[in-house]
């Protein structure tokens, strides 16, 4: 009797061993679905320096600026890098990212996939997940039924798509349709830059009023398109596709602008040593503190570093739209920055 108990418990002990060794999760269990958004992915080459993904991250840690190593060859590129320790995997970096093709991806929803279509189109009609509301406006107006709800999210099947634009035309808010050009990349990635260097400077421009400027109050300004038209004509000359992608960036875009008030400076040098990019140097012979504004990232470690409140930073949004008589502009409206001042708050916040 003892032998067969014996016998009994071996072999649901080896039974139960090679079950456990053999185990395997359900398949639905282990795939990811397209829907899943994971940590950003940044390809570094589309970065245009801008700052806009700093700016519209509400971790403290998950992302910031950086840039490599400059040569004798080559420019060192500046890219964001993602902390997956800080990130929640928001998608606010990559919903604003002005750059197209976009530096950072986290869903399928920034993914341009190059499906065969039978109507050659300089367009590709995409949906954006983030400022999608549902309404299904795109849906009814779409001649061909090339616009559905798939597992909860708004598609476009680029088979079906003639690239009408009815679903732009449709589409109750600015931007969650839109239409990405797919030729001339760099060129696009130029014009961008030159969107956001001209408003960069021209906010800086303004140093005088921004210095004035109160913690909780803003500085409104216009900056008319006009000024860059000519520029942006001989990068893309096409009218239509150099609007539309001056319009997707301003409408986009936020960043951060640094002034430096030279008269105020103590020369203590503390922000040379502190920039992690070497940016800031001591120009010996001009017995001055000097920023290389193309190598600046907008870190802000500078202006948290500076005892004597010389540097200030501030937040930049836009949008573009027309005056009433029919002018152009890219609407700004810059705040201070709300982070502390460890030093001279006061002074820093009031100017």
């Amino acid at each position: 009797m003892s032998s067969l108990i014996w016998y009994v418990y071996e072999f649901a002990r080896k039974t139960w061993i090679n079950r456990f060794t053999d185990a395997k999760s359900h398949k639905e269990s282990v795939e990811k679905p397209s829907r899943f958004r994971d940590f950003p992915v940044v390809i570094k080459e589309n970065c245009i320096g801008c700052g806009s993904c700093i700016a519209s991250c509400p971790s403290p840690t998950a992302i910031k600026l950086v840039r490599d190593e400059t040569t004798e060859e080559a420019e060192g590129l500046v890219y964001p890098v993602i902390n997956e320790g800080g990130c929640i995997r928001c998608g606010f970096c990559a919903e604003v990212c002005p750059s197209n093709p976009k530096t950072l991806e986290c869903g399928e929803n920034h993914l341009i996939k190059e499906d065969f279509n039978i109507i050659p189109s300089k367009r590709r009609y995409i949906v954006d997940d983030y400022l999608c509301i549902k309404c299904n406006s795109c849906i009814k107006a779409c001649p061909v039924d090339a616009v559905s709800v798939v597992d909860g999210h708004v598609k476009v099947n680029q088979l079906k798509c003639i690239a009408c634009g009815e679903c732009v035309k449709a589409c109750k808010v600015k931007g969650a349709m839109k239409g990405i050009f797919i030729d001339n990349l760099q060129d696009q990635r130029k014009l961008i830059k030159l969107v956001v260097d001209s408003l960069e400077k021209y906010i800086e421009a303004q140093q005088e009023d921004l210095e004035k400027l109160a913690p909780e109050s803003l500085l409104q300004l216009k900056f008319p398109i006009s000024n860059i038209w000519d520029e942006a004509l001989k990068i893309i000359p096409d009218t239509e596709i150099a609007h539309e992608i001056i319009e997707n960036a301003v409408d986009r875009l936020k960043i951060r602008v640094i002034t430096w008030n030279s008269e105020k400076c103590m020369k203590c040098q503390m922000c040379v040593k502190e920039c992690p990019i070497g940016a800031i140097s001591f120009d010996e012979e001009r017995d001055t503190i000097v920023r290389d504004h193309d190598k600046c990232c907008r870190c802000s470690i500078c202006f948290q570093t500076c005892p004597f409140a010389v540097i200030k930073l501030f937040l930049a949004k836009f949008v573009l739209d027309s005056d009433d008589e029919g002018n152009e502009y890219a609407f700004i409206t810059v705040t201070p920055s709300q982070l502390d001042h460890d030093f001279i708050k006061g002074e820093h916040n009031a100017g």
